[in-house]
């Protein structure tokens, strides 16, 4: 995998968003994650996934290009056992080395949630503690991260471009342009399995009290918090600086 040809600045030094859209315009998402990788170096860079219904196509993708890359896995204390078990069919089937399962802290959960009830009464909140704050503490040591957001996915989402910039960090969305029938793609002629729970009826899955199946015709994400206006868990909207 060749990437794109760019200025790699000094050491200590991030080139701009904007300079990474120009020269990724054109760029396969293999190549959106060699860039990256050739820019910030394998020690400063992660891939943060959720090991959900469309991750494994990411994974996939990454693995091609070095399954070395670390992989950060927000287990928040209320995923679904067939997630968990997916994680680790995966590890195993695309030889990834270096998967990071981070957990929300303790005392933060026996302070704010003891009773973990929280998903129902403050969502943003449950959000805030069970994601959004372990992977601002587990991404403290890359200068960029990696996700499989798409413009597909709609609301929040179809406008993302490429390269974004997230605080003092750089955020890669490799698969920004593409489409739902090039994520199944991916899934066939890598022979991917899928998310345990898709033959279920869940397009998306999330943390067990807020995913639910998508009925026919359904946004993939229609699931996801059903009932509330809330559509992103925190992670894509907070700055991981």
């Amino acid at each position: 995998m060749v990437a794109p040809e760019l200025t790699v600045p000094p050491p200590g030094t991030l080139p701009s968003a904007d300079a990474l859209i120009q020269a990724l315009r054109t760029a396969s998402p293999a190549e959106v994650i060699a860039t990256a990788l050739k820019t910030v170096g394998r020690e400063r860079l992660a891939l943060v996934s959720s090991f959900g219904t469309e991750s494994a196509a990411l994974l996939k993708v990454m693995a091609d290009v070095d399954p070395s890359i670390p992989v950060i896995f927000l287990d928040t204390g209320w995923l679904f056992e067939e997630t968990l078990a997916y994680r680790d069919t995966l590890i195993a089937a695309l030889g990834l080395t270096d998967v990071r399962s981070i957990k929300p802290l303790d005392e933060t959960l026996s302070r704010e949630d003891p009773d973990r009830e929280l998903w129902f009464s403050d969502p943003d909140a449950c959000c805030r503690i069970r994601k959004v704050e372990p992977l601002a503490r587990a991404l403290k040591p890359f200068s960029a991260w990696i996700n499989g957001r798409k413009r597909f996915q709609g609301g929040a989402r179809a406008d993302i471009p490429v390269v974004e910039d997230d605080g003092n960090k750089l955020k890669f969305n490799p698969f920004a342009n593409v489409s739902r029938e090039e994520i199944e793609a991916i899934y066939t002629l890598g022979k991917l399995p899928p998310h345990p729970l898709v033959a279920s009826g869940y397009l998306s899955v999330g943390c067990m009290p807020c995913s639910s199946r998508s009925a026919p015709g359904e946004d993939a994400r229609a699931g996801r918090w059903r009932g509330r206006a809330k559509t992103e868990c925190g992670i894509h909207t907070a700055k991981m600086a």
